[in-house]
């Protein structure tokens, strides 16, 4: 079975193609296990050659171009623009739009109407003229989607900010929601931590309501400039989306009424939480986003430019720019070194680097640095427990998660470190902390504890990606690996953990993937904890995963699964163009489950092989991960490297530990 991202070809995009021309072609003449071997090597020191010289890894992370759209809408209502940023971003924008005058969400994707709104008004900015070809395309193809009334509520907050939209024609969110106490529906708490980042700026945004002068109008946006903005009828008022709806009208009304120094209190409290937890690099939660509307929000308040909070929080949206040699400077949404280190980490150890390599004992280093030591906003729900966890980013101390946690265990029991002590102690704090991280149903979310209201996503508001952060078969299987690994496979904890990822397990034998696409990531993170944890690859469980995998395996002896599997589950489930970091995760499953000797694992082996570049590295331009399903997705540069070596890794020397101890 082979399939691609549209369905439409199965010709390789010319991104991928070129980069094919200087693949390595005789890799697998001399036997699977020789050829592997010498992958092994040149993807160790392709890896090695890579680190940072603190310690750490960083590989650039893609997403989509609403974030260099935003960063110059941002700069525009601010009065900071220049030139030489503004024609950067706008040459990165442009080079991303595809024949039809579209920008997707994805490489490969199919066009997305809030994403090519935004650049759009992005290109505007920038000077490019509406009847210019590509902006003609673009914004013909946008009122064939319903123009702007169409587009996400993010989307319309960004344009009302210069008159583009009404305020008063968007969902209301009051900044009195700070005072909801915690056992309180929708109170801030409710929400994930990314959403929870966002909502409390922009309801300061909200109350306030401003409107900078606009450059230009843009009536070629609108279906009908004389209607721009068409009111939609209720949905019934017996279901969720009518009652909700009808809370936000009622909002609206409230506003009207709200007392004005409940309000201007509020404002200032919210702002006083924003404050808080700014990061030591002037960063809100080490993501682009939440910086955003807290810089704007507290500007509205009346902080000025130089600042210390104001001047510290633009100073860290700079380093999100990544200037590349073509002239060009793309946004990352956030950055993932400490996520990238405790995996390439891993990788070198499971490929044979010896445990005391001075590379790895340095990456250690770096890694035990960056363990979190006081509460954050995890300690609301969990406020007696102790503080021990890792983030993703360089500096989040607020918001450490579940899943960066257990893989930095990991990491560092693969290293022979100089001081056996600190290792200790550190992974001590963290095992402790991620077991008291678990969620009532024996699972583990990303960032909190039983993060599971089913009112925040019925908010209309909350038009965009995921705003809640329920427990999940990768962050849970993560975990489970890590406390098998320490010696907890017969814990009670660890076996309600186990006991839910069976009973997650879908019917034709997958998992779902919530942070990585999609059923092969939670598939391939699944079956190594269980397996780890003591479950035979006799297992019915492992049965069924292995015969899944092996049914979707692509004829070229690869694993692609396209993001559109999220949308639509029978028709991509599984299913995509090969790719390295997907092909590892199923390979790392079904070596796992003893299959070294299969057909599917042989013929894996051979495509990562053969498809590895002269350098040592592999070519992946799809987006293997995500930030949220569908939504946002994102494509991790250092991915393609990390999990094909330990794959192959694993291939050549077997599984990094013995089975676990007894608990």
């Amino acid at each position: 079975m082979t399939a691609t991202t549209d369905g439409s070809t199965g010709a390789l995009p010319p991104r991928a193609a070129s980069a094919r021309e200087t693949l390595i072609t005789t890799p697998v003449a001399a036997g699977v296990h020789e050829a592997a071997v010498r992958a092994t090597e040149r993807a160790t020191d392709f890896l090695l050659s890579r680190q940072d010289a603190e310690g750490w890894w960083k590989g650039d992370l893609e997403t989509n171009v609403t974030m260099d759209a935003e960063d110059l809408l941002l700069r525009q209502f601010l009065g900071i623009q220049d030139e030489a940023t503004t024609r950067a971003a706008a040459l990165f924008i442009r080079g991303e739009q595809r024949e039809d005058g579209t920008w997707a969400s994805f490489y490969g994707g199919p066009g997305e109407l809030s994403t090519t709104i935004e650049a759009y008004v992005a290109l505007r900015l920038a000077g490019d003229a509406p009847d210019a070809p590509h902006m003609a395309r673009a914004s013909a193809w946008i009122r064939d989607r319903g123009g702007i009334a169409a587009s996400r509520v993010f989307t319309r907050i960004w344009l009302a900010l210069f008159g583009w939209w009404k305020w008063e024609d968007l969902p209301e969110l009051p900044p009195e929601l700070i005072y909801f106490p915690k056992w309180f529906p929708l109170n801030i708490y409710d929400f994930g931590c990314w959403a929870r980042q966002t909502i409390v700026p922009l309801t300061i945004v909200s109350a306030k309501r401003p409107v900078r002068p606009a450059p230009f109008p843009l009536d070629e946006l609108h279906t009908d400039a004389r209607n721009p903005n068409p009111v939609k009828p209720l949905a019934p008022a017996a279901s969720w989306d009518g009652v909700f709806e009808r809370l936000d009208k009622a909002l609206h009304q409230y506003r009207r009424f709200a007392p004005r120094g409940l309000r201007r209190a509020a404002m200032n409290s919210a702002a006083r939480w924003i404050i808080e937890r700014q990061e030591n690099d002037g960063c809100w939660g080490g993501i682009q986003p939440p910086a955003v509307y807290s810089v704007i929000a507290l500007y509205l308040l009346g902080y000025d430019l130089e600042h210390p909070v104001m001047r510290e929080g633009l100073a860290s949206l700079d380093r999100f720019a990544i200037w590349r040699e073509d002239g060009t400077r793309m946004i990352e949404a956030c950055q993932s070194p400490v996520w990238d280190t405790c995996l390439a980490a891993i990788a070198l150890a499971d490929a044979g680097l010896p445990a005391d390599h001075p590379q790895l004992v340095k990456a250690a280093d770096w890694m035990l640095g960056e363990q979190i030591v006081r509460p954050g906003d995890w300690s609301v729900r969990k406020p007696q427990l102790p503080p021990g966890g890792w983030a993703f980013e360089f500096h989040n101390d607020n918001y450490p998660d579940i899943d960066d946690t257990a893989e930095v265990v990991l990491a560092l029991r693969r290293v022979r470190h100089h001081d056996p002590e600190r290792v200790e102690k550190a992974i001590g704090r963290g095992v402790r902390w991620n077991l008291g991280m678990q969620s009532k149903n024996g699972a583990w979310g990303a960032f909190d504890v039983d993060n599971t209201s089913m009112f925040p996503n019925k908010l209309p508001f909350c038009d965009f990606g995921e705003v809640i952060d329920p427990p999940s078969a990768d962050v849970t299987a993560h975990v489970v690996e890590m406390l098998a690994v320490e010696g907890y496979s017969h814990d009670p904890r660890t076996r309600r953990g186990i006991e839910w990822l069976l009973a997650e397990q879908e019917p034709d034998g997958s998992w779902f993937g919530r942070w990585g696409v999609n059923y092969i990531y939670g598939t391939g993170s699944v079956v190594p904890a269980l397996t780890a944890a003591g479950l035979p690859g006799s297992h019915p469980a492992i049965r069924r995963a292995v015969g899944w995998l092996e049914s979707v395996q692509n004829d070229d002896g690869g694993w692609g699964e396209d993001l559109r599997s999220y949308h639509d589950v029978k028709k991509w489930s599984g299913k995509g163009a090969s790719t390295a970091s997907q092909t590892a995760w199923a390979l790392l499953a079904l070596l796992a489950a003893g299959e070294k000797d299969s057909k599917a694992v042989e013929r894996a082996v051979e495509w990562l092989a053969s498809t590895q570049l002269a350098d040592g590295s592999w070519d992946e331009p799809y987006f293997t991960g995500t930030g949220f399903p569908w939504d946002f997705s994102i494509n991790y540069n250092l991915y393609r490297q990390v999990f094909p070596l330990t794959a192959l890794g694993r291939y050549v020397h077997g599984e990094p530990f013995a089975k676990a101890q007894e608990g």
